[in-house]
């Protein structure tokens, strides 16, 4: 079986793997940021999603380690971290939306990275798997 798997198909798991990573660290700092310094993220006042900064902090705080973590198992052929990579994208994702008006770039910034993220998982996993 190995040798059907294209070369295409491992690049982009790789990718996949090391965006997760980058996703990760910077949602780990972002909440890490929100928790330790609450007036540092500043949100109008009429805003659908609004928590407490501090609860925001540690949603991204938490979801970014985790799919830190999944990207690092992804790394080193944990075909598990494939599915946990998905879902993990898909969420941080949802929460980076529901986080835009307290910091829009760089919510946009790991959208973005998430969205490939999950083409990069998705597009070529039957290939990718060993």
């Amino acid at each position: 079986m190995s040798q059907n798997r294209s070369g295409m198909a491992v690049g982009f798991t790789y990718f996949a793997a090391f965006m997760m990573i980058l996703a990760g660290a910077f949602d780990a700092l972002q909440g890490f940021a929100a928790i330790v310094k609450q007036s540092y993220y500043v949100v109008a006042p009429n805003y659908v999603y609004k928590f407490n900064v501090t609860t925001w902090g540690w949603i991204n705080l938490i979801l970014g380690i985790v799919i830190l973590l999944a990207g690092a198992a992804l790394l080193s052929g944990a075909v598990w971290a494939r599915t946990i990579g998905v879902l993990m994208a898909i969420l941080v994702g949802i929460a980076n939306f529901m986080w835009l008006p307290y910091y829009p770039v760089w919510s946009i910034i790991v959208i973005a990275i998430c969205v490939i993220i999950v083409w990069a998982l998705t597009a070529h996993g039957r290939d990718a798997a060993s």
